[in-house]
């Protein structure tokens, strides 16, 4: 019997079951199947599936960075008065409001690659049993920084949009902020999968909230960098959130550069050390 598909599997698997209730495929069976290159997109339609019922754990992460543009960014519009952005005077709102875009895309991607990949990994063991599919460990791993990446991609989108409507928006170059802050998510959500194949149990997710609250607060999303005194100025300037905040203010302000370039450039090395850490975690725990 070829097995080109998930039926004929299917199909396949009862055929072996029979009478006595065990599994018995022939070793030829699981080679024939093959996703080619689409192998990870498996893993995203699985977890497209799981949030049909959960959808407002998936919405909620796109409030809390409204609600901080609401508050802060509108209520103290007035208090604060104008800020300096590409040699023009720009709003409170509008000089916060990228900071915001940058910092939803890292929550988008981050919670869904620490706390869901902790509970599949250590408590639900949903990677066990993927492993006993044609998924390989990288196809497990991308997959799943796929997602990440399509959850921060959506918070970015709406929120994008909201700035629109309000009119935040600076420069017709700020279309270039949904890519970039789909590469904020990228960034973060690789080094979080990795970092949280490191975690024994929730308790350690104490030390992941230490890290973001400081990462958050001091990473120019609310201040421009020149309040900050000289040394802290460099470390904010190394911060990866930083690199995101300030390249869609940059993309929104119409402030285009080589500085752009060096944003991306640090962006995209810390998502691909992030998935390379993954996978080879990934193999460590699950093939040992």
């Amino acid at each position: 019997m070829a097995v080109r598909s998930w039926r004929d599997l299917t199909l396949a698997m009862r055929a072996a079951l029979g009478e006595q209730g065990s599994v018995s495929l022939p070793v030829r069976v699981l080679p024939t199947v093959g996703f080619g290159t689409g192998r990870a997109r498996r893993v995203v339609a699985r977890n497209v599936r799981a949030y049909r019922r959960g959808w407002m754990f998936l919405v909620s992460g796109f409030f809390e960075p409204l609600f901080y543009l609401l508050s802060i960014g509108l209520g103290l519009n007035h208090l604060v008065g104008h800020l300096q952005l590409n040699g023009r005077d720009v709003t409170y709102a509008t000089y916060v409001a990228p900071g915001l875009l940058a910092s939803s895309a890292m929550n988008g991607a981050l919670f869904d690659a620490t706390f869901n990949i902790f509970f599949k990994l250590k408590i639900t063991k949903v990677y066990d049993a993927l492993l006993a599919t044609p998924l390989r460990v990288r196809d497990i791993a991308l997959g799943e920084l796929g997602w990440a990446l399509i959850r921060g991609s959506l918070y970015s989108t709406t929120f994008l949009i909201v700035m629109a409507v309000m009119g935040l928006v600076v420069s017709p170059w700020a279309v270039l902020c949904f890519p970039s802050a789909s590469l904020i998510g990228f960034a973060f959500g690789g080094v979080g999968m990795g970092l949280t194949t490191y975690m024994r149990n929730f308790q350690d997710f104490d030390f992941f909230f230490l890290a973001i609250m400081p990462l958050f607060l001091f990473s120019a999303v609310f201040y421009p960098l020149s309040i900050y005194p000289g040394w802290i100025q460099f470390v904010v300037t190394c911060s990866p959130l930083y690199q995101g905040v300030a390249l869609l203010r940059e993309l929104d302000a119409g402030q285009i550069g080589w500085a752009l370039a060096a944003h991306v450039a640090y962006l995209t090395a810390m998502g691909l050390a992030g998935l390379r850490l993954v996978s080879a975690r990934f193999a460590k725990l699950l093939l040992s």
